[in-house]
This record gives C-alpha cells, structure tokens and sequence, in this order.
C-alpha cells in the first residue's frame, strides 16, 4: 500500500459508493480487488488510473488488493515485463505483500472446469479456422449461423479436448467453444472460444500446455478462485460482463464476484494503445520503453515525474462511467504543483554565450550565496562562485532587441542573480557575423543585487561561472505527438519532429554535477530536471522533466 497515508472520502465516486454500500449492508466483511496487468509490454498512465483505483480502495476500506499477472499468452509474455510491472507498481507507492498471483496458477483447475462444461453439454470443440468462425458469427443486426460441430456428442468433445491439450493436432485446427446462443443480442455471448490451441513455451508452465484459455474465461475465474469482491475493468469490458456472470453460473467457482466498469483514462497529445506503444520502440521513434516521451510509467519515472504527482492527478479526474479525454495539461499542472514545493532551486545555462566583465580582477574568484529554496528557509544555502568570465543564456541576448526586451543589449543593464549589475559595452562575432562573446562591465556597488543609488533594473538573469561550471548534455523533451487528438492509425504522421531537442555543450553547476540522488531539481528560469541513467563520469546528462510554464499549446515545440 502506499507510504502516505490515505484519507476515507467517502462518495467521491460511484465505485467507492458501491463498496460503502456492500460493506453497510454485510453483503462483504472485507474487501478484496485486484489488478491483472498481462504481462506482454510496459504499464502506462492508463494503468497508473486503475493502480491507484484498485489499490487505493482496498486500503481506504480496510481490504486487499491482489497483484495478479493475466498469462495467458506466452507467445507474447516476456519476464521483462513482469519484472517492470511489479517495479512500477511499487514506483507508484503500492504493494501487494504476500498476494501476488498468475492466472497460469489455475491452468489445471480451469481445464477440468472446461470439462465440467462439456460434460453439461455447455461447450463443444469447433473445427472451423478462426477466420470461418469469426465470419458465421453475425454482425449487431443480423445473428450470427450456428457451428457445423456445434452438436458434437459429449464423448466426442471430451475426446477432441482431450487430445488438444495432449498435444495432438496444430495450431489453429481446433477451439473450444461455449454453447449459449448465436442469435444473442450481445455478440460476446455467441458461442465465445474458450480455448485455443497454442504450441509454445510458457514461461512458469514450460511446455506442459498446448491448449491455452482465452481472456474472458481465465478472467472471472481466477477473480472467483481468488475471492475478489469487486472486479473493476475499464469500460470496454461492460459488454463481457454477460459471459463473465454465464461462466461464474455455469461453473463450481467458490465465489461470486461482481463486475464494474469505469472509463479508461484518455490525454490529448497522448495515445494509450499498447499496439502503437510498441511499434513506437520497434520501429525507433523512441529510444525504448522508458524514452521520457513515451506516457509509460517507466517513461515518466526516467523523465523525473514524482509518483506522488500521478497519484494525484489521477485522483483529481476522478473516476466515471463516460469516456472523456482528458487535458495533458491537468497532468502538468500536477507535475509542477508538486515540484515547485519540493525540487530546491540551481542555476544551469543551456545554450551558453560567454561574458566577459572587462572592469573585473583578472584571476579574483567570489563565493556569492544562493538560496536552495526560496520558500524553504529549511532548504538552506550554498556557495557559487562569481569570476571575470561568465556564460549566460544566449537567449538572453539580443543585438538589436524589440521595444519589450528588457534582458541584456548593447547599453542596456541587467542585473545578474545574487550578484550584480552589469552593463553591455560590446561585441565580439565569429566570421559568419554570429555573436560568440559579449563583452561587459561590471558596478562593484550593487553586489546582492541592489544599487545603493536606488536606480532600477527591469530583468534578473541566471548565470554561471566559465571557470567552475561543468559541462552536461541537456535533453528537452517535449510532447511526442503535435496533433491533440493522434491516430492510432497513422500515428507516425502526427509525430512532433521537435518532441527532443539534445543540447550537448551545456553548462551546471558543479554542486549539480556532483549530485547522484536522482531528485528533481529546478534549473532557475527554465524548469525541472533530472539526472538520466546515461549519464557518465565526467559527461553528466540531464532530462527535462518538465518546463515553468505551458508553452507547448501555444506553440508546438517551443524552446524553454
């Protein structure tokens, strides 16, 4: 469960209502949920929604929630997966303690119930390819034709399913089916598969199946074998829950569960399918699963986003029965929320221009004092050191500034931060004509940042020492798609081009470069970073959590 405590707010959604209600009236004495992730890819902030959901209604309520992992594919089960879901799960502040289950537990109780249903004349196996069975199966206005083997004898289904799971015949040749209704208004109720056979390594049962169980039949059993009391799926699965009540009816399961449904999480500038997740890695538009671009929870943790700012953001969209999207931009705002109380403040120059202060000491080096948070006076203090050569943002600059430019130009004064006034007096361009250094005097009067004559400054600029200040590779991250609303079906076509931006010469300092922690911190006037796994000795690299403000809306793939 999670570290921090939890309160009760009792009717904060119709889910929590339903288990308030259950609970009054001793229809359960304790609650029990779970969440069955299938193991063939990487969580996603979709999942964090459900994660806190199941998870967080079994604390706030007393109860339990099960971690359990739907293998039921092996073809397509890696235990890479299974060890980045159980790592995010925890990133997110939950555990499971001793409850950690598989549907591949049950395989063997789940292959004799599927005999129970043949021997009750509810199942039959089915000849038909997949494609034959897929097209008798109807549309939502017309019925779907009954299967040419659909009255097969006991004693013939027993055999055939018996000798599938012994193995005998290829993938593909034969399925068992549920016997129900093939004119069923509901579609998922037309004689669904149950098993299908499948001639692949598992990877906890090995090679002893050749018969796996589908989804939908694996899933509400497992819930009742495990005791769950509440089974709560996304709102694609109102229209299985039908056959999901007809196999827990049909079949000798030591509990009843019930389903609920509530609406998936859906983000502009965000597309949530596992398909298209996984193409992103293997066709190389991201660098991996845990790309900062990518909306995987590994995603967000390698880009610095603090799980408690996830948690509460999924708590203020709250939980519903509609589908809706859901501004990116709530999910930021939650982000800077709660970076702006706990990230301590640093300096940190991006794109450097060099500044030299023509009136300062050549080889005279200063301690000046910064503040690590401004709204912390616990945070405390630290040393930066103030020379004759400088680097400030070459954004900061302009040779020719419009009338609102109140940043440093030829004659204009600035004032630098926790240092002093400077004046622009010159210069300096390469061959192109571009400005490579600037060249500045300095007024030893106003150190701190004030001029004892009262004169005024209209801008405060970040700055570092050239001397002391440490090279870094800056990665900017940006959204990964410039279109709102992606298409999953053509998503390459709404790929933001300018989604990261790599700055290889900037400049921190040393105090930043010597920090392992992994905290985020705020680079002042740019926004929040955090240390990447790349990152060597001697070539620290950095990813951009998240900017000051949102730009993005305003002007796709701006600079910070």
């Amino acid at each position: 469960m999670t570290t921090e405590p939890v309160t009760a707010e009792a009717g904060r959604d119709f889910i929590r209502d339903i288990v308030q209600a259950d609970l009054s009236s001793k229809k359960h004495s304790r609650i029990v949920t779970r969440f069955p992730p299938e193991p063939n890819g990487y969580l996603h902030i979709g999942h964090a929604k459900s994660i806190a959901l199941n998870f967080g209604i079994a604390q706030e309520f007393g109860g339990k929630c099960h971690l359990r992992f739907d293998d039921t594919n092996p073809t397509k089960e890696e235990q890479e997966y299974i060890d980045s879901i159980q790592a995010d799960v925890r990133w997110l502040g939950y555990d499971w303690g001793t409850d950690l289950y598989y549907a591949s537990d049950y395989f063997d109780r789940l292959y004799d119930w599927a005999e129970g249903l043949i021997k009750a004349g509810y199942a039959y196996v089915d000849d038909q390819s997949q494609e034959e069975i897929r097209a008798s199966r109807g549309t939502l206005t017309e019925p779907g034709k009954n299967s040419p083997f659909r009255d097969r004898t006991v004693e013939e289904n027993l055999d055939l399913f018996r000798r599938m799971k012994a193995g005998e015949f290829p993938n593909g040749t034969r399925v068992l089916r549920a016997k129900i209704d093939m004119a069923a208004g509901n579609i998922n109720l037309r004689d669904p598969v149950l098993y299908r056979i499948l001639h692949a390594e598992h990877p906890r049962t090995g090679t002893k199946w050749s018969i796996y169980p589908s989804y939908d039949y694996a899933h509400g059993q497992s819930d009742a074998i495990e005791g769950i009391t509440h089974s709560i799926c996304t709102l694609e699965f109102e229209d299985h829950r039908p056959l999901y009540e007809w196999l827990l009816d049909k079949l000798p399961v030591p509990s009843k569960p019930r389903q609920y449904e509530f609406a998936r999480l859906n983000l502009t500038y965000t597309l949530l399918s596992k398909r298209v997740l996984t193409q992103l890695v293997r066709d190389g538009h991201v660098s991996g699963w845990d790309d900062p671009r990518m909306p995987t929870i590994a995603g967000l943790k390698r880009r610095g986003v603090p799980p408690a700012a996830v948690r509460e953001f999924v708590k203020r969209i709250g939980v519903a029965k509609a589908n809706s999207v859901v501004d990116v931009g709530m999910l930021e705002f939650c982000i800077r929320e709660h970076l702006n109380k706990t990230a301590q403040r640093r300096m940190a120059v991006l794109r450097p221009l060099k500044v030299v202060i023509e009136n300062y000491p050549e080889g005279q080096v200063e301690e000046l004092e910064a503040v690590n948070h401004p709204d912390d006076p616990a945070a405390g203090t630290r040393k930066i050191s103030f020379g004759r050569e400088l680097y400030i943002e070459r954004d900061d600059f302009m040779e020719n500034p419009p009338k609102k430019f109140f940043r440093l130009s030829p004659g204009n004064e600035v004032r630098l931060r926790y240092a002093y006034f400077v004046k622009c007096t010159g210069v300096i361009k390469n061959d192109a004509g571009e400005v490579v250094e600037l060249r500045c005097t300095y007024d030893p009067a106003t150190k701190g940042g004030n001029a004892p004559d009262g004169r005024k400054v209209k801008a405060t600029m970040h700055w570092l020492s050239a001397r002391d200040s440490v090279s870094a590779e800056i990665r900017v991250y940006n959204q990964l798609f410039s279109n709102p609303s992606p298409s999953a079906a053509d998503f390459a076509a709404d790929l933001n081009p300018e989604s990261l931006e790599v700055l290889p010469e900037a400049r921190i300092e040393p105090s930043v470069a010597a920090d392992n922690s992994g905290e985020v911190m705020q680079f002042e006037r740019q926004g929040y970073f955090v240390r990447d796994k790349d990152s060597a000795p001697g070539k620290p690299v950095f990813n951009r959590t998240i900017g000051l403000r949102d730009t993005f809306a305003k002007e796709v793939g701006g600079k910070v």
